[in-house]
Formats: structure tokens, C-alpha cells, sequence
């Protein structure tokens, strides 16, 4: 990246610049939070719907709640021809664009993408 912050990811970039406004490009492994949410309860989540990029390790130490979750795995080298780009793995939706894969109506059921992720990354959501 230059001195005014523009440059290239290979994965999940950003329109080019170094400080994100939106989400990334997939593949891009995502961490998910939500502060004071119902009942003041704080939520974390890892998702690799939009497909896995880099590992993650995220956790919350609040009101005596100690939660760590975690996608680890090698997901970059075990990842399935079809997903498969340098330097990542692209979940199902971005790649097909099907309904199947992208659950838009919300009556679906994991696909053959989706449990690969999750047999790697339990903590993750996959679809």
C-alpha cells in the first residue's frame, strides 16, 4: 500500500484501499459482533458464507461469559477445485449464485460447499 493507503489485497480487498468502508471481496473469512444487544447480551459469530481467506481466533470476556470460537483449519489448501482462487477458498454463493447456495429466501439446507466448511470450522456459520 502507498502512503495514502491505496493498494491490493489478494483476497477480501477493499476497492483498493487500506482501511475498509464495507466488507471486503470474497473470500474473505468474516468476524461478526454485536454489542448490547437483546437483554445487554454481547454476540460473536464467525461466518465463511462469503468463503475463508485467512484463520481466526475471536473471543468475549464480559459478565462472566468467557466465549472463544475459532476456524483454524486449512482451509486453503483442502479447499475444493471449484471454490478454489490464489490465496483463498470462495464459499458457494459468490462462485454458483443459486438459490441453494445462497439460502435468499431462507428454506434451505447445507450443500456439499457448505458442510466442507463446517467439518472444518465448526464455530463458523457455512450458509
Amino acid at each position: 500500500f502507498d502512503g495514502a493507503g491505496r493498494g491490493r489485497c489478494q483476497t477480501g480487498d477493499c476497492g483498493g484501499l487500506l482501511q475498509c468502508q464495507a466488507y471486503g471481496s470474497p473470500p474473505n473469512t468474516l468476524a461478526e459482533f454485536a454489542l448490547n444487544q437483546f437483554q445487554n447480551l454481547d454476540f460473536i459469530d464467525i461466518s465463511n458464507i462469503d468463503g475463508f481467506n485467512v484463520p481466526m481466533e475471536f473471543s468475549s470476556v464480559s459478565g462472566g461469559c468467557n466465549r472463544v470460537i475459532r476456524c483454524t483449519a486449512d482451509i486453503v489448501r483442502q479447499c475444493p477445485n471449484e471454490l478454489r482462487v490464489p490465496g483463498g477458498c470462495n464459499g458457494p454463493c459468490p462462485v454458483f449464485k443459486t438459490e441453494e447456495h445462497c439460502c435468499n429466501s431462507g428454506k434451505c439446507g447445507p450443500t456439499k460447499f457448505s458442510r466442507f466448511f463446517k467439518e472444518r470450522c465448526p464455530d463458523a456459520y457455512s450458509y
